[in-house]
């Protein structure tokens, strides 16, 4: 058997660095930093910003239009993600839907099953790119016409650059050393490892306050018993069987107990500590 597991390792190891497999808990700081850079999101976001500055020089605007209007994308933006984050990709109903089934797997079903597997942390441009047009390309045109579009498109990018980023270093096996960077982390943490229904901003809270939607650990005694399935169980694939079927079966539990072939957690057991809080 370990002789098994040392010849996929290395025919792994033969393989183009997207085509292996990755998880942030076994990376150094390092490591996180050269694989974003390699990823293809990231290089498709820079590139498209890049293309901004182009079409800026072409249809300008004045600076101060252009500086409103990436200022103006910089405030949507936040809001533009919590709501999706809470009413799509934890919405009970993209699975429900056939055609819809294996976008929810891919874009949040897969990363709630194992948080820290990279390959799926990163989102699909197919997925990002139009919910980034359409919350900051009209309100800069409607700023500074062609040339606020491009600033405030601009604007979108580059903040789901920082928000990636951001995402990967609260999945690293790494602590910050900024304070503020540390309760980011744990209040994303906490929505993936204790309750999935709060804490939707990633790196920026302001909406879960106003919301409603803010926790700490404190605040929540008893741990979620759908914080890795989301909710898509036995009972629930049974009606709609489609993720699972691209599954290849329901997961259930803490996903390093899964790899190790140990039970998931009991959810009439859930009111202990999280593990590994600020190493998930």
């Amino acid at each position: 058997m370990a002789h098994t597991q040392t010849t996929d390792a290395l025919d792994e190891a033969k393989l183009p660095f997207w085509k292996r497999s990755h998880y942030l808990d076994r990376m150094t700081f390092r490591d996180l930093v050269g694989a974003y850079f390699q990823h293809y999101t990231i290089v498709a976001y820079l590139g498209l910003a890049a293309l901004c500055v182009v079409a800026f020089v072409i249809w300008p605007t004045t600076p101060l239009r252009a500086a409103i209007a990436f200022l103006a994308a910089l405030v949507v933006y936040p809001l533009v993600w919590h709501l999706l984050h809470q009413y799509v990709l934890h919405g009970q109903w993209m699975y429900k839907i056939k055609p819809l089934a294996g976008t929810w797997k891919r874009i949040h079903y897969d990363h709630h099953q194992d948080p820290n597997h990279l390959e799926v942390l990163f989102g699909a441009l197919h997925t990002t790119l139009p919910p980034i047009a359409i919350a900051t390309m009209p309100v800069g045109y409607a700023i500074g016409g062609v040339g606020g579009m491009a600033a405030a498109f601009a604007g979108g990018l580059l903040t789901t650059c920082y928000y990636e980023f951001m995402h990967c270093i609260q999945h690293l096996a790494f602590k910050p050393k900024w304070k503020w960077v540390q309760t980011m982390k744990q209040r994303h943490v906490e929505h993936h490892y204790f309750d999935e229904d709060g804490n939707f901003g990633i790196t920026n809270y302001v909406w879960d306050r106003i919301l409603g939607t803010y926790y700490e650990k404190k605040d929540r005694p008893r741990r979620s018993p759908t914080v890795f399935n989301l909710g898509y169980d036995e009972d629930v694939a049974a009606k709609w069987p489609w993720v699972k079927d691209l599954s290849g079966g329901i997961a259930s539990g803490h996903p390093r107990r899964r790899a190790m072939g140990k039970e998931g957690f009991d959810p009439k057991v859930n009111a202990g500590p999280v593990e590994n809080t600020n190493a998930a």
